[in-house]
């Protein structure tokens, strides 16, 4: 077990002199207390701590044992500040018992592997190279009574266990880190707070409300420690016209969260000077239908615009106790990077091509090929691709349309400028089908009209659920149905899927629209509708069996009768051989399904 230097067991045990090592505890503490919670986490590579000499930990399971320490990777603000080690399992605690020797038990091994086919429940040393973490799909090893579960299944059994036997509870553990709302910059909202000379603080009247920032010609930092704002001296310094007592604004500035968390109000009533929204107004429109953000924004500003959004609903200044009535967290698109064989990182601009084939090397090195591997887009991991070059070499629209292409919205994505190549190439066959093709003024053929309005049904229906990439996959249909040299191109169709296309690839979709002998913009137009009736079916195309081996395909009136099925196969060359010379003993036709012929 690993407890935080903090722990207030240690305290207690310390003051009871229970710790026999008490000096070496003590000094240990007073090094982790001089570090960051960052030092003491993220950049802490070296495990540390001091084993605690005169107490032990029972494992309330088995009984057994166990030795107690303090290290400074475990936090007293996270959690209960204390873990019980599962070195097998997780790559800090694996370090750790490294590093002081401590038995490495696995616990978990994958569902396919030796390991869980001849699973023991005694204990089995682990001599993994690094700690096995994908627990998610594993099995429980080495476990006594819950030895074969799932993880997810020991859980709930070794919860029902301990609650049964009175030793815990299931309790659910949430962890929030302080909002550092003061800033050290310009930028910002300003704090209504004036500082006095006689130590006392106040709010600014709010007649003198909103507090606006000062104009300044230099806002860098200032070099005494004090922010940027402390240069404006005549807006800092400030005197009591009561009192005439003297004192100064705060020069600290919030981090715009404070502007960022409660937008979404003042978008519904901009203009108002007597306050933030019209109340009725409010009722109106909140909440707001959809919240789109990164997986990042669910703790940062999502979090933190619940906060000022139930403050002013118990307040009563909103209507409704939640702002937001869905949310959708996009994917993240990750980049490629590139690394020599030793794993040092070449700079996407240092990489050769020759053959589809990435060449580079360190510095002063040799050249070699280089290993390509998908990655996060950073600047550590020098793969950031810049959208402002995509637009310079395909256009604003090409880089929109395959950021929607690329798969699911909320799924993560690999980037590939081979990929926008191939959306650019789409919207050039866009393009050329549009302004090259004669533009016809007929009524749409049968087929015409179904694959229309499957395209405006298909793209309607995307574009609500925000299924991006299926939806401009149904316009590559369209396109691959309607393109080609020789052909006319129906009026009605040619606008009809340009509304469509208008909201992936605007610009174009407004060229075109002007090309059509439009003088006003799209972007007013409605949505094109789909007409039902051209959907409905009235052929189906069903196969055609003899002796259960398919032989054929025929098209039938949809509502076909068995004689009228019969008689189409027959007629049927392709089936027709089958059937020559043979007796026919029974003829299966299963509407809409399929027919089939036993012979003999």
């Amino acid at each position: 077990m690993v407890l935080s230097p903090e722990h207030g067991l240690v305290a207690k045990w310390l003051a009871e002199g229970k710790i026999a090592n008490a000096d070496a505890v003590k000094a240990y503490q007073a090094k982790a207390a001089a570090k960051s919670d960052l030092e003491r986490t993220e950049l802490n590579k070296e495990k540390t701590g001091v084993k605690l000499e005169g107490v032990r930990g029972v494992n309330p399971v088995n009984g057994g044992q166990i030795p107690i320490f303090i290290s400074d990777y475990v936090l007293a603000t996270y959690g209960t500040g204390a873990i019980m080690a599962v070195p097998a399992h997780d790559e800090r605690d694996f370090d750790f018992a490294k590093v002081f020797d401590l038995p490495i038990v696995q616990v978990v091994a994958p569902a396919d592997s030796e390991a869980a086919k001849t699973a023991s429940p005694d204990p089995v040393p682990y001599t993994g190279d690094a700690a096995f973490t994908d627990i998610a799909t594993g099995v429980m090893v080495s476990s006594g009574f819950i030895t074969g579960l799932t993880v997810d299944e020991a859980r709930v059994k070794m919860i029902d266990w301990l609650v049964e036997k009175g030793l815990g509870k299931a309790q659910t553990q949430y962890k929030l880190r302080d909002w550092l709302f003061s800033r050290q910059r310009y930028w910002g909202e300003p704090f209504p707070v004036i500082h006095w000379e006689d130590g006392t603080q106040s709010l600014v009247d709010e007649n003198d409300l909103p507090l606006t920032l000062p104009e300044l010609a230099d806002y860098k930092p200032t070099g005494t420690g004090e922010p940027p704002l402390a240069k404006a001296a005549e807006w800092v310094n400030v005197v009591d016209p009561a009192t005439g007592k003297k004192g100064t604004r705060e020069t600290n500035t919030m981090p715009q969260w404070a502007g960022s968390c409660w937008y979404y109000l003042r978008y519904i009533d901009p203009h108002n000077e007597k306050a933030f929204a019209d109340p009725a107004l409010l009722k109106e429109w909140l909440p707001v239908d959809l919240y789109v953000g990164g997986a990042e924004h669910a703790v940062l500003h999502l979090l933190y615009a619940r906060f000022w959004h139930m403050v002013l609903f118990d307040l009563g200044l909103v209507p409704t106790p939640e702002p937001f009535q869905r949310l959708v967290n996009q994917g993240m698109i990750l980049g490629l990077a590139y690394k020599t064989s030793r794993g040092v990182l070449i700079p996407m601009d240092q990489i050769t091509w020759r053959d589809g084939k990435p060449y580079g090397a360190e510095e002063g090195g040799e050249e070699e090929l280089l290993t390509e591997f998908p990655a996060k887009m950073s600047k550590s991991l020098k793969n950031v691709v810049n959208p402002d070059d995509v637009v310079r070499d395909y256009g604003a629209d090409s880089l929109r349309l395959y950021e929607m292409f690329m798969g699911p919205l909320q799924a993560v994505k690999p980037w590939s400028t081979k990929g926008v190549e191939g959306v650019f190439r789409f919207l050039k066959r866009v393009n050329k089908m549009v302004t090259e093709q004669p533009i016809a003024d007929r009524a749409l053929t049968k087929d015409e009209a179904k694959t229309l309005n499957a395209t405006i049904k298909k793209v309607d229906e995307d574009l609500a659920s925000m299924n991006f990439n299926t939806a401009i996959s149904a316009m590559m249909v369209f396109v691959n149905a309607f393109a080609g040299d020789g052909r006319d191109l129906p009026r009605e169709a040619a606008e009809k899927f340009v509304l469509c296309l208008a909201p992936f690839a605007p610009h174009l979709g407004e060229e075109l629209w002007q090309f059509l002998g439009h003088t006003d913009t799209l972007a007013y137009e409605p949505f094109p509708a789909f007409d039902p009736a051209a959907l409905v079916e009235n052929e189906i195309e069903v196969p055609v069996q003899v002796l259960g081996k398919l032989r054929g395909r025929v098209t039938v009136p949809v509502d076909a009768k068995p004689p009228e099925m019969e008689a189409a196969a027959r007629a049927n060359p392709d089936v027709a051989k089958f059937l020559e010379g043979k007796q026919v003993v029974k003829v299966i036709c299963v509407p809409k399904k399929m027919i089939n012929f036993v012979v003999r």
